[in-house]
């Protein structure tokens, strides 16, 4: 019997003033419609993390800061994740950046999509995010979701809504579909690895006896 994916929708700025909550309430709205996976929204003002400042990537050491750690455990949960991002000066988010290396095993063999918005809808942000998910051996999916350009003015300074803005729609269901293709995908094959590892381990130890 399968068992239907989780994914983590990951809420990128911290900032009073973020525009985030809006893509963050369009985005719910959508995958509140659909089946093929569960999501549940992650925002990082319920993680407070500090710089990073462990001995190592928790790949190498395990993490001594609680909130560090309590965030690896959380993200152990999910199966995929997408990431909803600002761009600022050509990059991520510091406190997005920032997430993304306090944890390095939760990331591994597991999907990647992103919803960036701004004047160029995050574009380069989410091309530095990409070669980010890479490094943590994670794959990241073909199609993002660009907030971008009179959309995005519209909805930050005009009160335009997002939900109104259809031609969007088609974007953001090629993404979802690739991601959960590649969240199906991926748990198969890591759910295969754990079985192998668990008979391997089985007759190590069937040996010795």
């Amino acid at each position: 019997m399968s068992i239907t994916p989780k994914i983590a929708i990951i809420i990128g700025s911290t900032r009073p003033t973020r525009f985030a909550d809006k893509p963050a309430a369009w985005l719910k709205g959508i995958v509140e419609g659909r089946s093929d996976a569960s999501y549940e929204f992650l925002d990082l003002r319920d993680y407070p993390l500090p710089f990073f400042d462990e001995v190592a990537s928790n790949a190498w050491a395990p993490s001594q800061n609680e909130v560090a750690v309590r965030w690896q455990n959380k993200l152990a949960e999910f199966d995929g994740y997408i990431f909803i991002t600002a761009e600022y000066n050509h990059a991520p988010t510091g406190v997005l950046k920032n997430a993304l290396d306090q944890a390095y095993k939760e990331w591994v063999h597991k999907p990647a999509a992103f919803v960036g918005y701004g004047s160029v809808g995050a574009a380069r942000a989410i091309e530095q995010l990409r070669q980010i998910a890479v490094e943590l051996q994670m794959a990241p999916t073909r199609t993002g979701v660009h907030i971008q350009g009179a959309d995005f003015f519209g909805a930050w300074q005009q009160g335009a809504a997002l939900e109104d803005m259809a031609h969007l729609q088609p974007g953001v269901t090629a993404m979802l579909d690739e991601l959960t293709w590649w969240t199906n995908a991926l748990k198969t094959a890591r759910d295969a690895d754990t079985a192998a590892a668990t008979k391997t381990t089985d007759e190590a130890t069937s040996t010795d006896a």
